[in-house]
């Protein structure tokens, strides 16, 4: 009898459980902490934590073979369709209203991604310096968490470096969780208080022809110049094409909420499956977390000081605050830019402004995309 609990207790987890293996379960735990008891991003966090928990649960075989989180990594995420799908759906949800009222904002959202080639220079200057082994295209992977866009940190991950997936897709979406902490302090330090209190006129009313014309032209003109972006900003442009269009109600809400549900959950899965102990706890890890966080904060500054040299220029002001908006994190940045603006002035509602660089960001997200995936794939 006492052979065979022996015998059952050294086949136990228990028994084999490894260091490693217990620390990314206290990982997977924390994430799993952070999405219900502080929800930050819950809907991505509270699978990848689970997702996590399953991968480091040893002689479970979740990630082997044959297993289930094995299956949904390679369908979804090696494959890239999970975050194109994302994409759909975000592009079914999202108003291109404030960006066409306001068409100087897209240069907000396009020098918000400074962030993401300063991050890619870092990244290969921290390999020069033999701190971390990262290759140019591991370098670009990482670059584009500066955009704070998880799908296309993803995308761009599963293509160029696999390896990377989860501490890239961790560091992206905590990031992104992090704006109402991170960006304020730096959207302060960069503007004078009578900055902050400018108002900005109401935006005009964008047509309906407009907003169905555009998604069209912007996937024409990008997608003719660099095909590389193309599968994320064609999904993107489709999604909103449903919405806009009023024709395929059904097929625009499925993909805002029926098949968005769906993909996330697979998408958290599969993600957590990435995040063993032998594939996450390097030295790259903590690299890629660093470079993550430069690339975000260079990317919420840029933003802002975009928006004050515009304003050397233009007859009428622009709240520089929302220049930090011009990062992918839709649609926090936004509320983020409106909330900093309501302190210093209660009169200030700045939302919708603020969408319209928040919207340029997820396109620039997706251009910068395509740029990387055109010098090193």
């Amino acid at each position: 009898m006492l052979e065979n609990f022996a015998n059952l207790f050294s086949s136990s987890g228990l028994a084999t459980i490894e260091s490693g293996q217990l620390l990314m379960m206290l990982v997977g735990l924390t994430l799993i902490y952070l999405a219900i008891a502080r929800k930050f991003e819950p809907l991505l966090l509270l699978p990848i934590g689970f997702g996590t928990l399953l991968i480091n649960i040893p002689g479970a075989g979740m990630g082997g073979a044959d297993g289930l989180l094995h299956y949904i990594s390679v369908v979804g995420i090696k494959s890239g369709v999970f975050p194109l799908f994302i994409f759909m759906g975000v592009g079914a949800m999202t108003d291109f209203g404030p960006l066409l009222a306001n068409p100087k904002t897209l240069l907000l959202g396009a020098a918000a991604q400074f962030g993401i080639f300063g991050t890619v220079i870092g990244a290969v200057g921290m390999s020069s310096l033999g701190w971390v082994d990262f290759s140019l295209k591991d370098a670009a992977a990482i670059g584009i968490i500066g955009g704070a866009d998880g799908p296309t940190s993803i995308f761009i991950a599963s293509q160029l470096s696999p390896s990377l997936l989860g501490p890239i897709t961790v560091a992206a979406y905590s990031y992104m969780a992090l704006v109402p902490l991170i960006q304020p302090p730096i959207m302060k330090a960069l503007t004078t208080k009578a900055e902050r209190e400018i108002k900005m006129e109401q935006l005009r009313t964008v047509s309906k022809r407009e907003k169905i014309i555009f998604p069209i032209v912007v996937l024409f003109l990008v997608a003719m110049f660099l095909p590389s972006a193309a599968p994320l900003l064609g999904m993107f442009c489709f999604g909103n094409l449903m919405k806009e269009s009023g024709v395929v109600n059904r097929l625009s809400d499925t993909a805002q909420n029926g098949l968005m549900n769906i993909i996330t959950i697979m998408l958290g899965l599969g993600v957590g499956s990435q995040m063993s102990a032998e594939a996450f706890l390097k030295v790259e890890t903590l690299g890629i977390l660093a470079l993550g966080l430069v690339a975000f904060c260079v990317g919420t500054g840029a933003g802002v000081l975009m928006a004050k040299l515009m304003n050397l220029f233009v007859k009428i002001p622009i709240n520089p605050l929302i220049g930090s908006a011009g990062v992918s994190a839709v649609p926090m940045a936004a509320r983020v830019s409106n909330k900093v603006g309501l302190e210093a002035n209660h009169q200030n509602y700045l939302l919708m402004h603020a969408m319209g660089p928040n919207v340029a960001g997820v396109i620039g997200s997706a251009v910068a995309a395509g740029v990387m995936l055109s010098f090193f794939s």
